[in-house]
């Protein structure tokens, strides 16, 4: 596999292609219209137009990719993660092809791509479970009944879905029929199928995932966990490896499971099996990722192990080339997803052009990132700008690092989610490991980063008032005792 397509576009197109080269393999991108200047083009051996601006013209169709393989001789497609990476008929086209998906089979993936058959499989091994149903509910009164077994509040979810869509919390009895009817038609408009099912909402859970990886030789391991619970929306924004609250014995316990969840399916490359834990740290099994992760280079700063390279060899036919007792925790990583959002406004998306772009350095910073000064944030995909990920030998310093190569990374232009990334790591219940994925609900309130920018802008102002005429400029001048690193070296 001398070859590779990647069929995915931005940094995790940047990032396996760096892997890649080092590994003496060519790549070729595929791009959009939208893209024909993407950084991810220019830096590959080859790239390929595939399509109209919009996904579903483009990285979506299967049919493009596989034709630019052919073209080009690749031999290996690595889909990153979104678009194809999990789409098990897609798998198989590329498998009828003769081409080698650098993934796992679609096999694999159809099952746990469905939360039902996902729940299905790890139980022939015992894996803990969040009481609930086992089969989708087809029987509302029936469905109501189980729901009253199980207690309430109880949650409702989509067997097809994920990132909160076809989701709904129901608190009491009275609530559950119309409650079940909105999930279903969410679920279907969503994800086409409009199979729900119920389980016990655990009311402050951690969200930990275990990172696994498979061969084609029988050989599972798991490279320990990350602690995704600072979520917006359902949906991830700031990693850490390891988590916070894992003792030594849980994290065997849930490495054992996520091993044995990898098992049920003849698992091969890179996958995530991602459980729920409550207060008392009980774990449940939520669902198994097939594909990589945006988090994922977490795992690689504490581990070593460059997972995308992992993920080829296994592609090659090659066993795992070290044991699970060769791993070791090193450190502490944190990752923040810097979005192109607006915090103060739900999150919601903003487009533009990236008048200022620089990025952080130093010691302990990686930047994966796919943009550059000058180039405008697509609206026809997902607005993550750069995974922004510190290290350190432990959390603290690993926190302390985040906020500083925050406070480096200058975007001007668009509105991002630095500042919120910042809010969180300075945060008392982050930083004593006391927080759940209701983080952002329980603390995070719009309008507190504009009054925080509100207050830096003042203090600013005030020196600058001084500086210009001609005052000496104290620290006691100003509000809080506060004064810009600026205003002090300007000081004669």
């Amino acid at each position: 596999m001398q070859k590779i397509l990647i069929a995915n576009r931005g940094e995790i197109a940047l990032r396996v292609m760096r892997s890649a080269r080092e590994m003496g393999i060519k790549t070729v991108a595929v791009y959009s219209e939208a893209d024909r200047d993407a950084l991810h083009v220019r830096y590959a051996d080859e790239a390929v137009y595939i399509g109209e601006a919009p996904s579903s013209k483009s990285y979506l169709v299967g049919d493009k990719i596989i034709e630019a393989c052919r073209r080009t001789g690749a031999v290996g497609v690595h889909p990153g993660y979104g678009f194809l990476s999990e789409n098990a008929a897609f798998a198989r086209q590329v498998r009828d092809a003769g081409l080698i998906l650098i993934g796992p089979s679609p096999e694999a993936m159809e099952v746990m791509g469905n939360k039902l058959s996902a729940k299905a499989a790890a139980l022939k091994y015992n894996i803990p479970m969040v009481p609930g149903t086992e089969e989708a509910i087809t029987d509302i009164n029936e469905a109501k009944v189980r729901a009253v077994e199980v207690g309430f509040p109880i949650l409702i979810k989509a067997a097809a879905g994920g990132g909160g869509k076809g989701m709904r919390i129901v608190e009491t009895p009275g609530d559950f029929e119309e409650q079940m009817h909105l999930a279903v038609s969410e679920a279907t408009s969503a994800f086409g199928d409009g199979s729900v099912f119920i389980e016990r909402y655990v009311s402050s859970p951690r969200h930990i995932e275990i990172q696994v990886l498979g061969d084609t030789h029988g050989n599972i391991l798991h490279l320990f966990e990350r602690d995704c619970s600072v979520q917006r929306r359902h949906q991830k924004v700031i990693e850490e490896a390891p988590s916070s609250v894992l003792t030594p014995q849980i994290r065997a316990q849930m490495g054992k499971c996520a091993v044995d969840v990898a098992r049920s399916v003849n698992y091969t490359g890179a996958g995530t099996v991602e459980f729920i834990m409550d207060e008392q740290l009980n774990f449940y099994f939520l669902e198994m990722n097939t594909r990589l992760q945006v988090e994922h280079p977490v795992t690689e700063l504490i581990t070593g192990i460059d997972l995308v390279k992992e993920q080829i060899r296994i592609a090659r036919g090659e066993a795992i080339s070290f044991k699970q007792e060769d791993l070791q925790i090193n450190g502490h990583a944190i990752e923040l997803r810097v979005y192109a959002e607006d915090p103060d406004n739900n999150f919601l998306p903003d487009i533009g052009t990236l008048q200022t772009y620089i990025t952080p350095k130093g010691p302990g910073v990686r930047v994966d990132d796919g943009f550059e000064q000058g180039m405008e944030i697509p609206i026809y995909y997902d607005p993550m700008i750069a995974k922004l990920v510190t290290y350190g030998k432990d959390r603290k310093e690993a926190i302390g690092r985040m906020v500083r190569a925050i406070d480096e990374y200058r975007i001007t232009g668009i509105t991002t989610t630095l500042g919120f990334g910042k809010f969180v790591m300075q945060h008392e219940a982050f930083t004593t490991g006391n927080f759940d994925t209701h983080f952002v609900q329980k603390y995070f309130t719009p309008g507190v980063l504009k009054n925080g920018n509100a207050d830096e802008a003042l203090i600013a102002a005030m020196v600058m008032e001084k500086l210009l005429n001609g005052q000496h400029v104290r620290t006691a001048d100003v509000a809080g005792g506060e004064i810009s690193n600026w205003a002090k070296n300007r000081r004669e």
